[in-house]
Order: C-alpha cells, then sequence, then structure tokens
C-alpha cells in the first residue's frame, strides 16, 4: 500500500465516518514501510490543518459534485492539492502519484477527471484561484465560520494571531523530572546528542526544543528523565501550591501528563488518586507513570504506593470516593480543544457550535461534584485547554453564584492563548475553600 493510499484511509475515517485523529499513532505503526510513516502523517495533519482551505479550491475546479460513494475520489483530490500547495514535492510527481492511487481504487474513470482538475488548479492557483481563497477568510484561515466569529468577538485584537498559531506545526516542549535530573544537566544531554532547546524561565520544569524530534532521539526517555509536554500545561504543578503529605486528586487524569508532573514535582505527597472515566486510558496513566518512575527514585510514586488509579466518573463520586477530603484537586476539565487546535487539527472538522454548551453544563457539574470533596483551606485547580470563555470564565462565574462565593475564592484566574513558537491555549482556575 503506498503512503498516499494508507492516508486516505485516514482521512476517510475522520471526513465520512467522523473518526478522530486519536488513534493515528497506532495505525501507523501497522503501517509496513518505518521510512514512509512521516509522510503519511504529514498528508494526515496538513489535509486536516487545511481542510476548508482545500475544499474550497477543489469545490472551484470540479463541474459538479462527486457522489457519496466517490468520496475517496474527493479525498484523493484534497491530498494533491494539498502536496501542490505545501510540500516540496515536484508539481508533476503529485499529479502522477495521485492519479496512480486512483487506478489501485479500482476506478479508471477517475484518472482522468484527476489529473484534469490538479493540472486545472496548477494554470489558475497564482491568477485566480489563490485570489479567491484570500478574498474568503475562512478558506484563507481554514477554520470554520462559527469560530472565526467567537475568536474575533472574544479577541479582537488577538484572533488572527490565534488562527495563524493554530496553522502551524506545534513546538516541541520537554518537561524534565527535576526528581532525576537538573535542567542544565538535561540541556548539555541534549547537545551531546547533536539536540538543541532553550530553557523556558517561566516554567519550572519546561525546556523548548528548537526543532521537533522524535521521541526515540531524546537522551533519557525510556528511563524517564524527560517527558514531552506543552509548557503551558506544565503550569498546572506551579499553581496547586504543591506540599509534602497533601492528599491530592487528579480528575479526568488521561493520558497522565500531569498526574507523573505532580509526582515528580512533590514526591513527598501522601497519597494521589488519579480517576479518568475511560479505563483503557487510564492504561496510559499507568504506562506513563511506571516510565517515570524507571531506573531511578521513584519519582512516579508507582514503587512507594502512594498514587492510585481509578476509572470511574469524576462527577458520581459516591462511586469511588472514600469519604477522605483531599488538600489539592486538579480538575482538567473535558472540553472544546479549541486551545490545541495545532496538536489536533481533525478539532476544526469534529467540532460543532452546540458542542460548546453541552461541554459547559459537564465542566459545571465535575465542579460541583469536586468541590464538595476538597479540605476547607484546600485548592481545586480549574483547567481546559479552550480558548473560549463559555467553558471557562463563565463556568467559573456560574460555580460561584450558584454557590454563593464571592470574588476572593479565586485566587488566581489565567487564559495562555496559542502563539507561534510558544505555549498552546489553556486556562487556569484556582479556587480556595475558605475557612
Amino acid at each position: 500500500m503506498t503512503p498516499r493510499l494508507f492516508a486516505l484511509e485516514i482521512l476517510f475515517d475522520l471526513f465520512i465516518h467522523r473518526q478522530s485523529f486519536s488513534n493515528l499513532q497506532q495505525k501507523l505503526q501497522t503501517y509496513p514501510n518505518p521510512s514512509e510513516r512521516a509522510y503519511i502523517q504529514v498528508l494526515c495533519y496538513g489535509v486536516a490543518r487545511w481542510y476548508l482551505q482545500l475544499d474550497f479550491i477543489a469545490k472551484r475546479l470540479l463541474s459538479k459534485p462527486l457522489k457519496q460513494k466517490d468520496q475517496n475520489i474527493y479525498i484523493l483530490i484534497l491530498i494533491g492539492l494539498y502536496e501542490l500547495l505545501y510540500t516540496q514535492t515536484p508539481d508533476y510527481a503529485v499529479v502522477t502519484e495521485v492519479v496512480n492511487t486512483a487506478r489501485a481504487l479500482k476506478k479508471p474513470w477517475a484518472q482522468g477527471l484527476i489529473n484534469a482538475v490538479l493540472r486545472n488548479f496548477l494554470r489558475r492557483k497564482k491568477k485566480e484561484l489563490l485570489k479567491t481563497v484570500s478574498d474568503n477568510e475562512v478558506a484563507s484561515y481554514s477554520h470554520p465560520e462559527w469560530l472565526l466569529t467567537r475568536l474575533k468577538k472574544e479577541y479582537p485584537h488577538a484572533w488572527k494571531e490565534i488562527v495563524t498559531a493554530n496553522n502551524q506545526h506545534p513546538p516541541m516542549s520537554l518537561r524534565v523530572n527535576r526528581n532525576k535530573i537538573s535542567r542544565d544537566e538535561y540541556g548539555e544531554k541534549l547537545r551531546h546528542v547533536g539536540l538543541r532547546g532553550n530553557i523556558l524561565q517561566d516554567y519550572s520544569d519546561a525546556i523548548l526544543l528548537e526543532k521537533p524530534c522524535a521521541v526515540g532521539q531524546l537522551p533519557g526517555f525510556s528511563e524517564g528523565d524527560v517527558s514531552v509536554q506543552d509548557c503551558g500545561a506544565q503550569l498546572a504543578v506551579t499553581l496547586l501550591d504543591l506540599k509534602p503529605d497533601q492528599r491530592v486528586l487528579d480528575a479526568c487524569a488521561a493520558p497522565g501528563g500531569k498526574t507523573c508532573h505532580i509526582l515528580e514535582y512533590e514526591p513527598n505527597i501522601s497519597t494521589l488518586v488519579a480517576i479518568d472515566h475511560d479505563a483503557k486510558r487510564l492504561a496510559l496513566v499507568r504506562e506513563n507513570l511506571a516510565r517515570s518512575s524507571e531506573q531511578g527514585k521513584s519519582s512516579a510514586g508507582a514503587a512507594s504506593g502512594c498514587s492510585e488509579l481509578i476509572a470511574g466518573d469524576a462527577a458520581e463520586p459516591d462511586a469511588w470516593w472514600d469519604g477522605k477530603v483531599f488538600d489539592r484537586i486538579l480538575l482538567d476539565a473535558p472540553c472544546s480543544a479549541t486551545g490545541v487546535i495545532r496538536r489536533h487539527p481533525d478539532i476544526k472538522f469534529l467540532r460543532r457550535e452546540e458542542d460548546i454548551a453541552t461541554l459547559a453544563k459537564t465542566q459545571l457539574r465535575l465542579l460541583q461534584a469536586l468541590w464538595l470533596l476538597l479540605k476547607p483551606g484546600g485548592k481545586l485547580l480549574y483547567v481546559t485547554c479552550s480558548v473560549l470563555a463559555e467553558e471557562n470564565q463563565q463556568v467559573i462565574q456560574k460555580f460561584l453564584h450558584q454557590n454563593q462565593l464571592d470574588l476572593s475564592v479565586l485566587v488566581h484566574e489565567q487564559q495562555l492563548l496559542p502563539t507561534v513558537g510558544g505555549s498552546d491555549g489553556f486556562y487556569y482556575a484556582c479556587l480556595t475553600k475558605i475557612l
């Protein structure tokens, strides 16, 4: 199977069956040629990232829409357009290979159509088509209209920077396991293997690589010296204000990045309970904890027994809570993920505006349930990777109003926006239960 045909299968699942890219890496490992896997990922993420633009162009090149049974041909045209616009593959090679892929689909009639569409694009792209794209914001920025409208309203002076960052390849931030090695020492290890990274002073354990790489190239990765985690996500441990002997709850914990960071940052807490509703994703937490504590001090708490993993609904504590209150609660709430679009470009296609209100109800429900589990004087940190106020500030405001709490409960509030070469978009609200 060729890389384009394999990418077509994945994109067909996204655009037709509305399946996310969450299983992409696992599926990629089944591709027999390891050297071609990277290009398959480039094609899948690139077409998803620029789908609205590519769709806009394709519809102007086709005289009539293709039938439902031929949507694989339409997606193949999108792949060809993406390669012609955004890769260094020579034009003639793109046209030839995409046409040949149609032959593998046993639709010989489509070969002439694809050839004509792609060559027509090459003739018209500079004079006509790309000018038409630039005149249409949805196509130009490749963001759904509903999201552009919200971003313009909420960030009138920053929305262009947000969508520009969303369309970039994401930077690669590392979290150094301070319980095993210092950032300076790890920076030296990077240099010894030909990698360069910059220490981010605003984050306790973060290094930003100058150029992303495969995790297998990171020295000490399998031993738990370092993990891949966006620098913005690393703020959680600082805002939790962790202390020894505290009892901590990590709600909605999978895949476990923040779980591990809590135990690396403060290995002397008494108990960490990590809960997630998805038992399969909870297995990822267990794997990350095991790697973090590999060949060294039990920084992930796995060997010391201070961590407890539970499959359950954080909003239904009666089913899993032992009745002991927590000093700290981290609620990394399910959200629209509009702050991490550059890492998950399928969000642009899968997310709908009506989803936001539904998510906000779930977030408020989680807050209400977990607040009861917090010790007086304790802190609850509410986190989303959304940039939308309906999931962030408005949820907190509703929570305070419904519980007749004044603003003094809210000791910290911060909205990070996705930036080119910087952090992803995160919202943080730290609430303290006043004695």
